[in-house]
């Protein structure tokens, strides 16, 4: 008696490739999806900070410089510019008032030559934790360096406070 096992099935070639690209294909949605995960999070941090650039009305982006080691001065030493930047009248003078109050020396009130959507604390180079202090003080949250003006424009002050909307 004689007994006959089928021989084993070859697969035919078109579906080894089609299998083939089938496992390509999956890889690559999961590297796609890994790369996408890696890259989202600068990125956004990134989209962010332009965001609040193009808010606050800033052209470009300031060059970060390190800050000059130096003292923190006290609020009675930290002179400031208050600039209108809302519209609303007397809304400088308003607050010029209420920083005096805190004991800040005012060097004077005026209009900031474009309306801010948010208000904005900007300091002198070297002068970042006084103007961390005064944004706290006011319950700002933006602080940066200068951007628009020129020491001879400050009138001598450190810091200068945009009100926005």
């Amino acid at each position: 008696m004689e007994i006959s096992a089928q021989a084993p099935r070859q697969l035919d070639w078109r579906t080894a490739t089609i299998v083939a690209g089938g496992v390509a294909v999956v890889e690559l949605v999961l590297l796609l999806i890994i790369g996408i995960a890696m890259l989202s999070k600068p990125l956004s941090a990134h989209a962010k900070r332009s965001a609040e650039m193009r808010a606050l009305g800033i052209d470009k982006v300031p060059e970060a410089r390190p800050e000059p080691k130096s003292t923190t001065l006290t609020r009675s030493k930290t002179s400031l510019l208050v600039l209108n930047g809302n519209g609303i009248a007397v809304a400088a003078a308003a607050a010029a008032s209420q920083l005096h109050a805190r004991g800040y020396p005012i060097r004077g009130t005026a209009n900031a030559p474009r309306s801010y959507g948010r208000s904005v604390v900007m300091y002198r180079p070297g002068r970042l934790p006084e103007g961390k202090r005064l944004a706290a003080d006011l319950g700002v949250s933006l602080v940066g360096p200068l951007d628009g003006l020129v020491p001879r424009q400050l009138h001598g002050a450190q810091l200068v406070v945009v009100l926005g909307t």
